[in-house]
């Protein structure tokens, strides 16, 4: 855990408590996104980004998403995700079909392949995220964490 004396607490500083806390996200967002692009590759041989589309992915195993939504929710250019997509198609991760309907639409979704690497990742992987938090943050920062995550999660979903 990092030691709490080089933490600088809210009241420090010029940063209101939003600000703070959102640069000491920043940090501990730094800390597992360096840490899981070892593990990623070691064990999924995978790049990070293709792995972040599988985990997207993964969330909706049942059902494909849209490549814009996957450009949009991930923030790169449609381009790069193309680039990114054939080289997962290519492993047997993903399957690319035409949108019925839209020409121009494409869907992405796992293959059973692809969903076992997940299943069988993402113990090892979630250690990963756990273990770089654990450095990063203390044990009340972490439960305060992911209690809220799921919540935010919740929100941002379109109704």
């Amino acid at each position: 855990m990092a030691d709490p004396s080089e933490c600088p607490s809210v009241s420090e500083g010029l940063l209101p408590p939003e600000l703070h806390a959102w640069m000491l996200l920043l940090a501990a967002t730094g800390a597992v996104e360096q840490e899981l692009r070892s593990a990623v590759k070691d064990g999924l041989d995978v790049s990070h980004d293709e792995f972040l589309v599988l985990c997207l992915l993964g969330a909706r195993p049942a059902e494909g998403v849209r490549m814009t939504k996957i450009a949009e929710l991930l923030g790169r250019p449609k381009t790069r995700l193309t680039y990114q997509i054939a080289c997962l198609q290519h492993a047997g991760l993903v399957t690319r079909k035409s949108v019925c309907g839209d020409k121009r639409g494409v869907e992405v979704t796992l293959t059973e392949k692809g969903r076992r690497l997940l299943a069988e990742s993402s113990g090892t992987l979630a250690a990963t995220v756990k273990e770089a938090l654990t450095r990063f943050m203390g044990a009340d920062q972490r439960e305060a964490l992911r209690a809220l995550l799921p919540d935010l999660a919740l929100e941002a979903r379109p109704e």
